[in-house]
């Protein structure tokens, strides 16, 4: 299975994109690091890329616009066809059309346990508030500084008499263990069947009297006291897919849609020609495009009243 593409940006020394760097060099690693860009040309952690064989770009913010800026770190990104972002010491904040681009491909490291202390001088504030401990987090990149969604953090103890100096020393050895696994699930989630399921029930559950049950040993979804519109196959039968399962017009449309896209469309084992399955696997599901297919299969089994009352939603 092909690594996925990750790009980090630094400002400084680059401690914790070396952590990155050296943990994708075990061969179980799911990421490799492809690029590490800056926007200080004089960052050392440049140095110490090159060094080990990674791709570097660097351009000076000086003078530019924050989205200008983030123009030009965004067509280097494309460049090296990179898949996710990951920050680490970066000191500079990202224009919102450069978050949105990015959106749910984008980790930085924070030395703190947010919500707690963000933005600058967390070690200084965990002191004045006198708190027993400090730490780091892992979160994805939103907007709102430091306010995505947490991933992973590791707490680390305040000592008597520490200073922020002292305290940010340990901090930062806690972050170079906590980023590379934290990273490396986050890229792995896609093929992860318990984040394949999540993100299916999430939408499945949305639609109007929908309920989960398990059926055939898979989670099912189906309209209450009514029919099923919707299953998750997770490796059903050994056959090493985790696919949705959802409802067709017959065998003229699964066979035009399985010669059309082999790769991500097949019969399902057991279900007969008025189903399709398609795989959520390969790691480059749209979701939007799910959302589509099982709210045209609940559609497809339920009574009127509720298509009724969806299309009264939809109108409003």
């Amino acid at each position: 299975m092909a690594k996925a593409r990750v790009a980090v940006l630094i400002s400084g020394t680059g401690s914790n994109m070396a952590a990155l760097l050296y943990a994708s060099r075990r061969e179980d690693c799911p990421y490799e690091i492809v690029l590490v860009a800056s926007n200080n040309p004089e960052a050392p952690g440049l140095n110490l890329a090159a060094a080990e064989g990674v791709a570097i770009w660097s351009h000076s913010h000086k003078g530019l616009t924050r989205l200008a800026f983030d123009e030009l770190l965004d067509e280097a990104l494309h460049d090296h066809d990179v898949e996710f972002v990951a920050l680490a010491g970066y000191m500079r904040l990202l224009s919102p059309d450069f978050v949105e681009s990015w959106g749910g491909r984008t980790l930085n490291i924070h030395p703190s346990l947010l919500p707690k202390y963000k933005g600058l001088h967390t070690h200084q504030a965990a002191l004045a508030a006198g708190d027993t401990v400090a730490g780091c987090s892992v979160h994805e990149v939103t907007a709102e500084l430091d306010a995505g969604p947490v991933l992973a953090q590791a707490e680390v103890a305040i000592l008597p008499g520490d200073t922020p100096e002292t305290l940010a020393a340990r901090v930062l050895i806690a972050e170079h263990q906590l980023y590379a696994p934290t990273l490396a699930a986050f890229v792995g989630r896609d093929r992860s069947p318990d984040y394949l399921v999540a993100k299916v029930r999430k939408v499945a559950i949305a639609m109007p009297d929908a309920e989960e049950t398990l059926s055939h040993g898979m989670p099912c979804f189906g309209i209450v006291k009514g029919k099923k519109f919707a299953w998750v196959s997770v490796d059903h039968h050994g056959d090493g897919k985790t696919a949705l399962l959802v409802k067709i017009s017959g065998e003229e449309e699964q066979a035009a849609l399985i010669e059309a896209d082999p790769a991500h469309y097949y019969r399902p084992a057991y279900f007969g020609d008025g189903w399709v399955g398609m795989r959520l696997d390969l790691g480059d599901t749209d979701w939007d495009h799910v959302a589509d297919w099982v709210q045209r299969s609940w559609l497809s089994v339920a009574p009127k009243r509720l298509t009724a009352f969806l299309d009264a939603a939809n109108e409003f």
